[in-house]
């Protein structure tokens, strides 16, 4: 569903209404007669929040500590993000994507320019669903350590993904419906992010972690995901079903399945939805249907996925 989170030319209407929902905000460098313009609208995608941003002045910035983490596309204008300490400023022009808040629990400042934006929002936590803390972090939690993306291609990439979340999946009415959908969601916005700027996060396993890699542990992990293939399965509560890290998770699902657990659970799903589509009536069911039922957010790439599985199309299937 789409909100209009702000409508105004008011500058305090503004710091109002982007402090409730981001975090205490105070602008600065509008003149008394000049209007800000100021427009966000909001689809609420579960653990996602795509926003469409527009203003009409260029205004300066204080924030405060942000909870969630902001990836924004600039359209046309500037955004400016100083770090809290003296330093160079990150710097994103039309094309560039930044992301915002990457320091966790530091307030920030900065200056926005008369223009168009989109931003995704997301809640930290999925970073560690995607890659492990480095051993020794006793944050135990991922953080980014830039703002900006580790080359051109990555940019070009990450702003692809936010483009297409914004265009196709936050216009289809069932996409904050089922938490399958919203959390497969945020997990692909997660590694976009994680492989388009530098990180905290440790993908490859240690020797404990290797040693963890056991067939028995992995047969415990096979029967974990095929018992709860219909519910959302997040690699963390995975890997503590286990009693084993991430890291090892994933290590002993490419040493003894060579695939990753996120696979074998597309696996297991596609299993679901083909014994589905063997008994549907065609009549009041579509692939789109099966798809979404089993946490598929594209139909087509569903289709591409299950004729490599089955050899055929999902639609033969389904006409028997």
């Amino acid at each position: 569903m789409t909100t209009v989170l702000l409508d105004t030319d008011d500058v305090g209407e503004a710091e109002a209404a982007l402090s409730a929902h981001y975090a205490k905000v105070r602008l600065s460098g509008v003149p008394s007669e000049a209007a800000l313009s100021a427009r966000i609208e909001n689809t609420d995608l579960g653990a996602v929040g795509v926003q469409r941003l527009e203003y009409g002045h260029d205004f300066d910035y204080e924030i405060d500590p942000l909870d969630d983490l902001l990836i924004c596309l600039v359209h046309s204008g500037l955004y400016v993000q100083r770090p809290p300490m003296s330093g160079t400023p990150d710097v994103a022009r039309p094309g560039d994507v930044v992301a915002i808040g990457v320091d966790e629990g530091v307030p920030f400042g900065g200056r926005v320019g008369d223009g168009r934006y989109s931003m995704l929002v997301l809640e930290r936590h999925w970073l560690n669903e995607v890659v492990a803390a480095a051993p020794g972090d006793s944050s135990g939690t991922v953080r980014l350590t830039g703002a900006l993306p580790v080359s051109r291609e990555a940019n070009n990439h990450l702003a692809g993904v936010l483009t297409y979340v914004r265009d196709h999946v936050a216009r289809e009415p069932f996409a904050s419906d089922s938490p399958l959908l919203t959390d497969a969601l945020a997990r692909y916005v997660a590694a976009s992010v994680l492989s388009a700027y530098p990180h905290t996060g440790l993908a490859e396993p240690t020797a404990t972690d290797r040693r963890d890699s056991t067939p028995a542990l992995l047969r415990r992990a096979m029967l974990y995901i095929e018992e709860h293939a219909a519910q959302d399965v997040l690699l963390t509560e995975l890997a503590e079903a286990v009693y084993v890290t991430p890291r090892a998770l994933q290590y002993m699902f490419r040493k003894h399945r060579d695939c990753t657990p996120t696979e074998y659970l597309r696996r297991v799903r596609l299993d679901h939805a083909h014994r589905e589509l063997l008994a549907a009536d065609r009549a009041t069911t579509s692939v789109s249907d099966v798809a979404r039922h089993w946490g598929f957010l594209h139909a087509g790439r569903f289709a591409v996925y299950y004729r490599e599985c089955y050899g055929q199309s999902p639609h033969v299937t389904l006409r028997g």
